[in-house]
């Protein structure tokens, strides 16, 4: 049996850089191309026609025939000059000082007004006119009439309207041209455009494959083992896939989701969670605040007077309060929300149903030193659970599942902390693979000064997660920072996110 690569390499002199089988393979529209042309350069659009091919399609055949080494590329920049609005009105009518030219040599002398009116010249086009037409003198004006001065009968008149149209048309041009084509641009009667053209040509070795396939018919040929692009389709990004499961999952088990405003007054963020109006963290160096508009409006005058009680002292709760007295105009202040709680402490005012829980994932803004586990503007996951049996034992067990059965955490720590509006107060810290414990939180029982004074008569846990660092545990991320990159090469290999089935604690309340 002949072998017929090698005889068709006999015949046709292929040399080594021509692979046979890669010619077969060609698609329709290259063939198409490739038969058509030459050695000698020609404009893809000829080519296009030639070849009796969309123009898109000879787009792409040009560029895959290129990339097979086929083909010569070759692409030409050229300057081309179009009429705007302004000069294609010209060419329909004329030059506004020929206009004038014209009706003073039929009319006579004639006044400012007569002349603009009766030429029907715009104030602009009768400014233009008037002003060439003095600098080459072809006109004077005496006590407010216009008149022709001959000179325009001596010399070269003016400049005609088919010129104009004549010299965007023209591809070379002289130098007197080139002066009007600066003129014409700078009255903005025609505007430069550059235009791109693309040549091709066919290389040796496309001239080969031109050759092969005109002496051999031959059926495409198709690589089913050859490897494919891959293809990247649309997702979210892993880190909203987390936030968005992890919101599924807390409202499959009763929770309700709280509004998170950007932006709140210190009302809500600190003095509703019995936060002294004097403490440190209440100062710039770790706040925000708005510089417009930087008060709000607070809630009912009971509100009010019973978040006063409180602070001065201990209102309703059976406590002597924090023993200041107690500002208004400081709780209006605005400010970037500081914590997710102070959702918890609107929603508490306007709902106090029991048994409830609520959850948010809340944008969060403090003045950090920016690294590997911190950031100034971040999410946190804020919740409480309100009731009339829960215990710091509850709260315990459902910190614990949170960050094994949500953060994948393998080891869990806690450890006694201090927040003004929990008492007891404790901090949850999580064991990173590279980072070491990390902390994840802080949880607590909401105090009776913030319960009994805004009218709940129950306990509530409460707790507040940095839910970037959970995502940190549950994605495999190092670098907090790195949620948030725009990491293409990340972004598309990063598997989906798939949280397991939560047997939280919470499920019993």
């Amino acid at each position: 049996m002949v072998n017929y690569s090698k005889k068709v390499e006999e015949i046709l002199h292929l040399s080594d850089s021509v692979e046979i089988d890669q010619i077969k393979a060609l698609s329709e529209i290259e063939r198409a191309l490739l038969i058509n042309l030459t050695e000698k350069f020609i404009d893809l659009d000829d080519a296009a026609n030639l070849s009796k091919l969309p123009i898109d399609s000879a787009r792409r055949a040009s560029a895959w025939l290129a990339e097979k080494k086929y083909m010569n590329l070759k692409e030409n920049d050229k300057e081309t000059f179009l009429l705007t609005l302004e000069g294609k009105k010209i060419v329909k009518n004329d030059f506004a000082e020929n206009i004038m030219i014209k009706y003073l040599e039929e009319n006579g002398d004639s006044s400012f007004n007569q002349l603009q009116s009766n030429a029907n010249l715009t104030n602009q086009e009768f400014t233009v006119a008037l002003g060439i037409n003095k600098k080459k003198a072809f006109i004077s004006i005496s006590n407010g009439i216009i008149s022709l001065t001959g000179v325009h009968k001596e010399i070269k008149q003016t400049i005609s309207k088919e010129l104009l149209s004549l010299l965007t048309s023209k591809s070379n041009l002289t130098d007197e041209e080139k002066q009007l084509v600066n003129e014409f641009l700078k009255r903005g009667l025609i505007e430069k455009k550059i235009i791109s053209s693309k040549e091709i040509s066919l290389t040796k070795n496309g001239l080969v494959a031109k050759e092969f396939l005109l002496k051999n018919k031959v059926e495409r040929v198709y690589d089913l083992e050859g490897e494919v692009p891959r293809i990247f389709m649309g997702k979210k990004a892993p880190y909203l896939q987390f936030l968005s499961q992890i919101r599924s999952k807390l409202v499959a088990l009763g929770f309700n989701e709280m509004p998170t405003p950007l932006v709140v007054s210190e009302f809500y963020n600190f003095d509703v969670l019995f936060q002294p109006q004097n403490h440190p963290a209440r100062t710039w160096s770790d706040t925000y605040q708005l510089t417009r508009p930087t008060v709000s409006k607070l809630p009912d005058k009971k509100i009010i007077d019973s978040i006063r009680a409180a602070h001065e002292n201990g209102g309703k709760a059976n406590s002597k309060g924090w023993g200041y007295k107690w500002d208004e105009n400081i709780a209006k202040k605005l400010m970037p929300a500081a914590q997710g709680t102070a959702h918890s402490a609107k929603t508490m005012i306007n709902d106090k149903e029991m048994p409830k829980k609520h959850f948010a994932i809340a944008r969060v803004f403090r003045p950090d030193v920016l690294d590997a586990t911190h950031l100034i503007e971040f999410n946190q996951m804020e919740g409480y659970i309100v009731g009339q049996d829960l215990n710091f034992r509850n709260l315990l067990g459902m910190l614990k599942e949170f960050a094994i059965e949500i953060a994948g955490a393998e080891k869990v720590k806690f450890f006694p902390d201090y927040y003004p509006f929990t008492e007891p107060s404790v901090q949850l810290s999580a064991k990173h693979p590279d980072l070491g414990w990390v902390e994840l939180g802080g949880a607590g029982m909401f105090r009776p000064e913030i319960l009994k004074n805004i009218g709940i008569d129950g306990q509530a846990i409460a707790w507040g997660f940095g839910i970037d660092r959970l995502a940190m545990f549950k994605l495999g991320i190092k670098d907090i920072r790195y949620l948030f990159a725009e990491d293409l090469g990340y972004l598309r290999k990063a598997p989906a996110v798939m949280l397991d089935d939560v047997r939280s604690y919470l499920c019993q309340h």
